[in-house]
């Protein structure tokens, strides 16, 4: 059977708490149907369902890259304070290249809770100093910090940010991030994302940010954002997606 040139390498499961909507089983299935080969989990801040994960997948015939979406501190993790006008972490995609990087990626999550924790589970730049060996980072979602400084017009700022990323996982292991979920200001963030990866030689690597299984699944994942935000469907400032695109698409 031919494979698809397409993995998801960036993927909420139910275990990203009141925020994912994806359970292994029914997506394991939609990938097999969709003839991928291999595909990532990457929760918020943990590793609950990374064996599950992993026995799922293998039991589907897909190869399972376990990962995570780590809250990095825009500076110390120690520090208790917001930092980028949003919630005060930055978004960093990691995935686990060989049995090093599974050992150090537990590391970070273990030490994000025990230290770094302020409202949310936070590694910063100097655990990833660290702990890199044997990870794959993608520089994240519309909240990454290139991706938050190229939306705001702050390229020198974004440059920088990506240049350290560079050096922290040694080059080859760092990769710009883009995803294309019909949200406001993404177009204009991933031209300036590409802009980046050609000034500074950085590969490219497309995600889909998926929240949820299918494109109808949306509203559900609403709900979802309501429960953990404590608001109901029709509070006007209730937290929710911008689209409806945040599913696994084939």
């Amino acid at each position: 059977m031919e494979h698809s040139n397409f993995v998801h390498l960036h993927v909420h499961s139910q275990y990203s708490l009141l925020d994912g909507a994806i359970r292994f089983e029914e997506v394991c299935e939609l990938a097999k149907k969709y003839r991928m080969s291999a595909l990532a989990l990457t929760d918020h801040g943990n590793m609950f369902g990374v064996i599950e994960f992993y026995q799922t997948a293998i039991k589907h015939g897909i190869k399972p890259i376990v990962g995570c979406e780590l809250y990095v501190a825009p500076g110390s993790r120690f520090e208790r304070k917001t930092g980028n006008g949003t919630d005060g972490v930055y978004h960093l995609t990691l995935l686990v290249k060989n049995k090093i990087g599974y050992f150090n990626l537990i590391k970070l999550v273990s030490l994000a809770h025990l230290e770094g924790f302020y409202y949310k589970p936070r590694v910063d730049k100097e655990l990833l100093r660290q702990y890199h060996e044997g990870l794959i980072a993608l520089s994240g979602c519309l909240k990454g910090e290139i991706a938050t400084h190229a939306g705001h017009g702050e390229m020198k700022k974004a440059i920088q940010a990506a240049e350290e990323y560079r050096k922290i996982f040694e080059g080859r292991r760092f990769f710009i991030e883009i995803q294309n979920n019909g949200v406001e200001n993404q177009t204009l963030v991933n031209e300036r994302l590409l802009e980046i990866s050609h000034q500074l030689s950085l590969p490219v690597v497309a995600t889909n940010d998926c929240h949820y299984l299918n494109r109808e699944d949306a509203k559900a994942h609403e709900v979802l954002l309501c429960i953990q935000t404590g608001k109901t469907l029709q509070d006007s400032d209730q937290m929710k997606f911008s689209s409806s695109e945040f599913y696994f698409k084939s």
